[in-house]
């Protein structure tokens, strides 16, 4: 008979605890909303002093499975793919900040994620789609000048288009990499006379997507990103 002789080892209190409060949550005993028993009350169930239940609930808050407020119970969150790249941003800063070179990585894996999309939208988009995308564009016009809210109508427009997919990964995806982004160009003043250019590329990406062309979508969008690439401190592709 095969013995295993490794060692045993010893588990940290905190860790047994959070592993039994983790299986409350995915077996579905604990819903999203519910608030978990208040720290006494998890000290006497599982026999352990107050910092490994403390501890225990800040492991379960850096995974997305509960949020923490001070003063209040811990609640369950519902997890979804937005609420998962949320989780990773400051690992992504901590990156970016070590590894200049991840940067231009970013650039182009959003390049090849955005080539795609707009090629799903132009052969997908409903009329109701291709309708919000109309409405994106057009509150970018009527906001010329306006830089918080001619942003904003530009994370819109991408993020629509990633949506019209279907697949909340997807769209999750493609709003992580803008975001990540974003910040690194904080001063919107290096917007200011781009703005207009900028719109004439998304009408003519949404043209292309409602003349239902993947081909023609695909180049106006990376004909627009690398131009835009710039604005992220990143250099266009050659």
């Amino acid at each position: 008979m095969k013995i295993d002789v490794s060692p045993i080892v010893r588990r940290k209190l905190s860790d047994e605890v959070t592993e039994r409060l983790k299986a409350l949550i995915t077996s579905g005993r604990l819903q999203p909303g519910e608030t978990l028993p208040s720290e006494r009350e998890l000290m006497e169930r599982y026999q352990v002093g107050r910092p490994a239940i403390r501890e225990a609930l800040q492991t379960l808050n850096s995974f997305g499975l509960i949020v923490t407020m001070r003063g209040e119970r811990s609640r369950v969150c519902q997890v979804t793919a937005k609420s998962i790249f949320q989780q990773m941003d400051n690992a992504v800063h901590m990156m970016f900040a070590t590894s200049p070179a991840s940067l231009d990585h970013l650039k182009e894996a959003r390049l090849f994620f955005e080539r795609g999309m707009v090629r799903e939208a132009a052969k997908n988009a409903t009329e109701d789609q291709l309708a919000k995308l109309r409405a994106i564009v057009a509150a970018q016009r009527a906001n010329l000048g306006n830089m918080e809210v001619f942003i904003a109508a530009d994370t819109e427009f991408h993020a629509q288009i990633a949506a019209i997919s279907g697949n909340p990964i997807y769209e999750s995806v493609g709003a992580a990499m803008l975001k990540w982004l974003k910040a690194y160009h904080t001063d919107m003043l290096i917007w200011v006379s781009r703005e207009a250019r900028t719109l004439e590329e998304h009408e003519s990406i949404l043209r292309q997507i409602e003349l239902r062309d993947p081909d023609a979508a695909e180049r106006e969008m990376v004909q627009h990103l690398e131009r835009t690439a710039a604005i992220y401190g990143i250099p266009p592709a050659a």
